[in-house]
């Protein structure tokens, strides 16, 4: 009843739309992108995504700055894209093979506010890991509770509330912990093509765990001008002073015939991290990781194509450093491998123009070894094993006048394997005990979607879908009693099923071929993952997590309005959104000082999860740049968030505080050099949680607030060579992300070197 009822509502508003404006006079009707015919030409039609092969110069396109006079008329966005490196709104085109947004559409064009970090600036930020890769995006923020770890918070929430895709295929799998955990950080940056970011629920198009939004990291191809014979290659090297990071990586790609490939491999060793003001180096901040990736592209015909691509990445020894100095924990490894093979292309059918199937299969593996304390003669050793196989198949058809669909359906199958037994370092003499979940358990997600985009007037666009999904998890679980822990564990049977429908819709108003007015409704929906239903787990803050039988789905429901500017000076989003969330999960304390589970000799709390009720993110969220001319911009986003948790009056735990960047850049008309100096602030985060003020991780009385002044410069040496230097933190003030366990660098030199060949 209740999702007749929206879709009823949606319908109303829809009608109230076109009766409003159907009658208001208009410019020449908007049309959908015409359907290329083969593949090398849609391949050539997607800036930031397409990198033109060079034989002497960087693979890495250079911005073109044109002077300020064009020839386009009064009004209209120029299709030169003057800024340094900031395409134009109307030319970040998101596609449909391996993008988030499941589309062709443009960022100017879609009523969600979406951001991508592309190639050109990815080599500029020079980063060693994920952190680095994404940090100050406008509503992002990067909290890491150890080195080497990276967790995305997007609209305050992170997690399993935010999704997170590598080439379109989910790296949440059920497994993933409630909060903060380390998974982003299994990426090697050195294989990033672009990084796509979706603010807000995108559940219609990805199902389970989509609240916060999705992140969408595109990995690179070899496959850029089939219609070039080309063979080139990179060696890149990066160093950071503060804590003695030493990154490097060789990778080569190719394009003969119907064939292209990219492949490489990286090794990162980082070392303690030497802070800000005073603080000096941080113990238990050191990791090392290494990674290798390959990647095939082979055109069948000039309209299918067939991607096998193939990713590991392997972290040695990384610390939960919030843990230190009470006890030694480590994760290793920490370890991540994919590999797929995806066929799309274009077919002039009854049924459907374009098509993508993927399969895939990922497995990610967790080894922890823990002393309490850090002397103790006596280690426990835990792992786990994830393997997820996945079925993605999506088409479009173009329906002229009455815009397009697109529809799909997709299916992710987890399998676990879990162990965990006590040693005695000294007589090597082992006590199995508890794992963290139980082993041969498993996590069905299945889904189908069907979005159709339509023009509802000249002037008025439509995006609106609908999302059936079922979940099915099954376990025999290890249940305790809180109150009687010294009983021991009962072997129970969990097998819950969950089903939700969801909806969205969003309009785009154009005022002008410059300004566009947008709005949507969406609905969001997370089912309770393993970790919540099945886990025994001291990974967590306050104590250790016991297993629940009884949990219903998260749900959510987001408004949001905004202005996107596309003028020949001004380019930037702004957007005001309010979420309302119910049936949130969280922890409860069940029972206090007990002996733990996983080790009797150190008394702990004990929490399980349960529906708490309901909460509300709200906030604003704003980005852009001011073309001052001769090459140099001004630049600048903010994000403010206030989250409520409507049952327990009182704030929402973890909730980012404001912040923003502000920063003036210059590059030359070749796009070879380039300046920019920027400022991060952040405001003192003191609304807290009750959970917020049991977290060691935040300072009594909230997380400071704080200000860096940062630079950033790079140049080309001759035709083959780039160099770039970043000075971070300049003054060397002491600050700390919040929530996270690793303080923030001090002043901090990043030097990059890349050599084309």
């Amino acid at each position: 009843m209740g999702v007749a009822i929206r879709c009823t509502a949606i319908c109303l508003w829809l009608a109230a739309c076109v009766s409003a404006f159907a009658q208001q006079d208009s410019p020449a009707p908007r049309t959908l992108p015409e359907v290329p015919r083969t593949l090398p030409e849609v391949l050539g039609t997607l800036p930031e995504v397409v990198v033109e092969p060079q034989q002497e110069a960087a693979p890495l396109p250079p911005v073109t700055v044109e002077p300020e006079t064009t020839d386009n008329a009064p009004g209209e966005p120029p299709s030169d894209a003057p800024f340094p490196g900031y395409p134009g709104l109307d030319e970040m085109i998101l596609p449909d093979f391996g993008g988030s947004l499941r589309s062709e559409r443009s960022i100017f064009d879609d009523p969600r506010h979406i951001t991508v970090v592309g190639a050109q600036e990815l080599a500029r930020r020079a980063p060693t890991n994920m952190i680095e890769a994404l940090q100050h995006e406008v509503g992002v923020l990067m909290q890491s509770t150890g080195s080497g770890q990276a967790s995305p918070f997007v609209r305050g929430l992170t997690g399993p509330q935010t999704l997170i895709l590598i080439d379109g295929i989910r790296l949440n799998n059920s497994t993933f912990r409630f909060g903060p955990n380390q998974y982003f950080g299994t990426i090697d940056p050195g294989t990033i093509e672009r990084i796509e970011v979706v603010r807000g629920p995108q559940s219609v198009l990805w199902g389970s765990d989509a609240i916060g939004g999705v992140i969408n990291v595109v990995t690179r191809s070899g496959a850029t001008r089939f219609e070039h014979e080309y063979a080139s290659g990179e060696m890149i090297g990066r160093f950071e002073s503060a804590n003695y990071t030493g990154y490097g990586r060789v990778s080569a790609e190719s394009s003969r015939g119907e064939l292209g490939w990219f492949g490489g491999a990286s090794y990162l060793n980082v070392r303690d991290l030497d802070r800000g003001g005073d603080l000096g180096r941080q113990p238990f901040t050191n990791y090392s990781q290494y990674a290798g990736d390959i990647k095939f592209d082979r055109l069948l015909s000039p309209q299918d194509m067939i991607t096998v691509a193939l990713q590991h990445v392997e972290q040695q020894d990384v610390p939960r450093s919030d843990r230190f100095p009470d006890e030694f924990r480590v994760f290793s490894p920490q370890q991540r491998d994919l590999v797929y093979a995806r066929w799309q292309g274009y077919r002039a059918c009854g049924f459907f123009d374009t098509y993508t199937a993927t399969v895939s299969v990922q497995r990610q593996k967790e080894g922890t070894i823990r002393r309490r304390p850090p002397s103790s003669t006596s280690e426990r050793r835990a792992e786990f094993s994830v393997e997820t196989t996945g079925i993605n198949l999506v088409w479009s058809k173009d329906l002229d006048r009455w815009g397009k669909w697109t529809w799909g359906t997709d299916l992710y199958h987890d399998e676990v394997d879990a162990r965990n037994h006590t040693v005695d370092v000294n007589t090597g003499a082992a006590t199995v005990g508890v794992p963290q979940f139980p082993d041969d358990s498993y996590y069905e997600r299945l889904g189908t979607f069907l979005e159709w985009d339509v023009p509802l007037t000249p002037r008025m666009q439509a995006v609106t879908g609908v999302r059936y999904s079922n979940i099915d998890p099954g376990a025999t679980v290890a249940l305790f009693d809180p109150l009687n822990l010294a009983a021991g564990p009962t072997p129970t049977p969990v097998d819950p099923s969950f089903q939700d429908w969801t909806s969205s819709v969003g309009l785009v108003y154009q005022v002008s071929p410059c300004l566009h007015l947008v709005g949507s409704y969406s609905e969001g929906f997370r089912a309770p993952g393993l970790d919540e239903l099945t886990s025994v787990s001291d990974n967590v803050n306050e104590g250790v997590d016991l297993p629940t039988s009884e949990l219903d789905p998260e749900t959510s429901v987001n408004y949001e309005v905004g202005v996107k500017l596309n003028f020949s000076r001004w380019r930037g989003q702004m957007f005001y959104f309010w979420n309302d969330l119910d049936g949130l999960i969280d922890r409860v304390l069940v029972a206090t000082g007990v002996p733990n589970p996983l080790d009797p000799a150190n008394p702990v709390d004990v929490f399980q999860r349960r529906n708490l009720g309901s909460a509300q993110v709200q906030g604003l969220e704003l980005n852009g740049q001011y073309l001052l001319g001769c090459g140099w911009s001004s630049y600048g986003n903010f994000s403010y968030l206030l989250g409520s948790n409507l049952t327990d009056a009182e704030p929402l735990s973890r909730i980012p505080p404001t912040q923003g960047i502000l920063g003036l850049r210059w590059q030359d008309e070749c796009g070879e050099n380039w300046f920019a100096v920027y400022g991060w602030l952040v405001r003192h985060q003191d609304r807290l949680s009750g959970r917020d003020i049991r977290d060691s991780r935040i300072p009594p009385g909230g997380t400071p607030g704080y200000g860096t002044l940062n630079l950033r410069s790079g140049r080309m040496v001759g035709h083959c060579q780039r160099v770039t230097l970043t000075l971070e933190n300049i003054l060397d003030k002491a600050y700390r992300v919040h929530g996270s366990g690793v303080d923030g660098p001090g002043f901090n030199a990043r030097l990059g070197w890349e050599l084309y060949y």
